[in-house]
């Protein structure tokens, strides 16, 4: 298991878990209903992808440590810009992040396609 990628992907889970205790209470009287709609996707996709990373940091023994290291960079990369830019969105109403997300997503994605294409570890 890589411990560090580990407590890494626990702190964004916690983070995912407070940033939507505050979309719920917290955004009600301060954004739009839609609005809120936007921070529960960014929320989810964090959550997501954290709960992904800690998997790979779980079978980082069965993955080469290249595929640990790229696919962990895109998850957190992905989950930076993609909620990020979301969360931003939501808190600034500056409609040019909005051009970020599409990146994350990209970023995302690709960390998927990594861990497809991963070859086994040398046993």
């Amino acid at each position: 298991m890589n411990h560090k990628l580990f407590r890494i992907s626990a702190v964004l889970l916690g983070i995912a878990v407070a940033l939507g205790a505050f979309g719920a209470h917290g955004l009600k009287d301060m954004v739009e209903p839609d609005r809120i709609d936007v921070w529960e996707k960014a929320v989810r996709y964090q959550m997501l992808h954290a709960i992904a990373l800690m998997i790979v940091a779980v079978a980082a023994h069965q993955l080469t440590a290249k595929t640990v290291k790229i696919t962990a960079a895109f998850f957190q990369v992905g989950i930076l810009l993609f909620s990020g830019s979301l969360y931003l969105l939501v808190l600034l109403d500056v409609p040019v992040l909005g051009a970020v997300t599409p990146i994350g997503g990209l970023a995302m994605i690709a960390g998927w396609i990594t861990l497809v294409m991963h070859k086994p570890a040398q046993s």
